[in-house]
């Protein structure tokens, strides 16, 4: 993803063709999230700062933001379990606050969320409105300060920010398999070896090289593969056991 400067103004093309830019294989999920929260606050108008928030296991957490007050007003909700950002994130729901001064639900984190000088939000799941787990969250320093132009925005990088989570998810289970494999070919190969050493030392069939190798593993109380590994590096089989 091109490098940008998080305090310039990118319109709302530039930052999708930046976001659309990412390698997955380049970027972690933390970079990703980052890269949302940043462009949110330089497309979006007016004074705001935005932020990503997860829940695992039901624990929240805010992974990204763009400034304290994202942070602040995130962590005033983990705080008292609830708020727009964690039910947005919890139930797949959009929450906007037109204005924290009036609003009715929540009084107890609208006094806090005035206190510290966000007067609207606009919490928006990551992703379909059937995705839980994950929001991103834009608070403004002004009442009312979003319009039908900035909530089609926000909503767009959110649909897009869950696509690309998706994506990357998607790509690293496919890397971790492909390492599994690797890692189980490596095996199946080192282990091969050292049935050909052992029917070569001891005129054995391959059953018989194989039972030798299971053996000395839990004999030694160690893995196939390392008794293996051993054998074809040293020529020595750990602890092998007695044969008649």
């Amino acid at each position: 993803m091109s490098s940008i400067d998080r305090n310039s103004a990118v319109d709302e093309a530039t930052a999708f063709e930046l976001l659309g830019g990412i390698a997955l294989s380049e970027h972690s999920l933390h970079s990703v999230f980052q890269a949302v929260a940043d462009l949110t606050k330089q497309v979006m108008p007016g004074d705001i700062e935005a932020s990503v928030s997860l829940l695992v296991a039901d624990k929240a957490t805010t992974v990204v933001y763009t400034g304290q007050l994202a942070l602040d007003l995130d962590e005033s909700q983990y705080g008292r379990g609830y708020g727009p950002c964690l039910h947005a994130a919890s139930t797949g729901q959009a929450v906007e606050v037109e204005d924290a001064r009036t609003e009715v639900r929540w009084p107890d984190y609208m006094k806090s969320a005035v206190e510290r000088g966000g007067l609207s939000s606009l919490s928006i799941p990551l992703g379909s409105p059937t995705t839980s787990g994950a929001g991103l969250n834009i608070y403004a320093r002004e009442a009312a300060a979003f319009d039908d132009d900035s909530r089609r925005i926000g909503h767009r990088f959110a649909r897009f920010a869950g696509v690309a989570v998706a994506n990357l998810n998607a790509y690293q289970s496919a890397r971790e398999q492909a390492d599994n494999l690797q890692v189980a070919l490596e095996s199946r190969a080192v282990i091969d070896q050292a049935k050909g050493i052992l029917i070569e030392r001891y005129k054995l069939t391959a059953d018989e090289a194989f039972k030798l190798l299971a053996q000395a593993s839990m004999a030694s109380n160690q893995k196939l593969r390392l008794v293996a590994d051993h054998l074809v590096t040293t020529g020595e089989l750990i602890m092998p056991p007695s044969r008649s």
